[in-house]
C-alpha cells in the first residue's frame, strides 16, 4: 500500500538543479531509508515530501491530494518530520520542548488540553524519556536528546515520520538506540519511518526498503538485497565492495570495500 509518493519532481537552487523528473514512493508502514553520497539531494527529497521545500514542478501526494493543497494543521496531523542537528530554545525542558508536537491540534490561546498531556507522556514513555521530563533539554547528552526530539515528532500522533540523519554525531551505542526505538515504533505502533542514513550496513539492517540516490536521481529503490550489492554500490558510491550476510539479521552486510581503480 502507498499513501506518499512523488511523481515529476524538480527542484532548484538558483541556477542550480538537484533533481529534476523525479518519482518516488514511500510504502506504508515500513521503514524506508534513502542513502547516497553528499549533495546527492537526499535531503532536499526529504524537505520537498514534507513541504518544507515546494517545488518548481511535479507534486507530492498523500491520500491522493497534492500536499501543497493541504492545510498546514492537517498536514501536519499526518507527517512529522525531525530535521538534521535540531536545535531548541536555550533553557527549555523536555517537557517543554515535546509539547510543542501538539501544535497541530491546539485551537484559541493554544492551551495545553488532557488529551494533550495524555499524547506528551506517552511520548515521552515510549522513547524513556519520562525521567527527563523537568530536565533542561542543553544538559542532556546526545542520545538523550535524540530521543526527546523523537518524543516531541510522536507527540504530534501521526501515521509518519521523516528523520534526516538521526544518528549523526552519536556514538555506535547510541545510534543503535536510536534505530531500535524506530524499528519498535514501526513495528508495534504502525508507523511509516523515512529516514536519511550515512551507514550503508545500518540502512540495510533496519530498513524494509531502500533507496539509492547519486547527483539527484533514484539509482535503484526495493528491498536491502536489492540495493545493497556490488553492482548499486559500485554505481553510487564508486566504491568495490563484499557483500555477505550478516549472522544476526541475515540481511546483507558490506563487510569490506575499496575505491574503484581507474582504467
Amino acid at each position: 500500500m502507498v499513501r506518499l509518493y512523488a511523481e515529476q519532481l524538480t527542484v532548484r537552487y538558483d541556477d542550480r538543479t538537484i533533481f529534476e523528473h523525479l518519482s518516488v514512493r514511500i510504502p506504508d508502514r515500513q521503514i524506508t531509508a534513502i542513502i547516497g553520497p553528499n549533495g546527492c539531494g537526499k535531503s532536499t527529497l526529504l524537505k520537498t515530501l514534507t513541504r518544507i521545500i515546494s517545488p518548481q514542478s511535479g507534486a507530492v501526494i498523500l491520500d491522493g491530494q497534492a500536499i501543497s493543497q493541504q492545510p498546514t494543521k492537517e498536514l501536519a496531523k499526518k507527517m512529522a518530520i525531525l530535521p538534521q542537528m535540531p536545535e531548541a530554545t536555550s533553557g527549555l525542558t523536555v517537557g517543554e520542548l515535546v509539547s510543542y508536537g501538539r501544535f497541530p491540534y491546539q485551537k484559541g490561546f493554544g492551551r495545553l488540553t488532557k488529551r494533550d498531556y495524555e499524547a506528551i507522556d506517552w511520548a515521552l514513555d515510549v522513547t524513556k524519556t519520562a525521567d527527563l521530563k523537568h530536565r533542561p533539554v542543553d544538559a542532556l547528552s546526545g542520545g538523550q536528546r535524540q530521543r526527546v526530539w523523537i518524543a516531541m515528532a510522536l507527540a504530534q500522533e501521526t501515521d509518519i515520520i521523516f528523520l534526516d540523519e538521526p544518528t549523526t554525531y552519536l556514538d555506535i551505542a547510541h545510534q543503535l538506540e536510536v534505530l531500535e526505538l524506530l524499528e519498535r515504533l514501526n513495528k508495534e505502533e504502525k508507523r511509516t519511518i523515512v529516514m536519511v542514513l550515512h551507514d550503508i550496513n545500518q540502512a540495510a539492517r533496519f530498513a524494509d526498503y531502500m533507496i539509492a540516490m547519486k547527483a539527484g536521481a533514484i539509482v535503484k529503490a526495493g528491498t536491502s538485497e536489492e540495493v545493497v550489492c556490488r553492482g548499486v554500490l559500485r554505481d553510487v558510491f564508486g566504491i568495490d565492495a563484499d557483500i555477505g550476510r550478516d549472522p544476526r539479521t541475515n540481511k546483507p552486510i558490506c563487510f569490506t570495500y575499496q575505491l574503484l581503480k581507474e582504467a
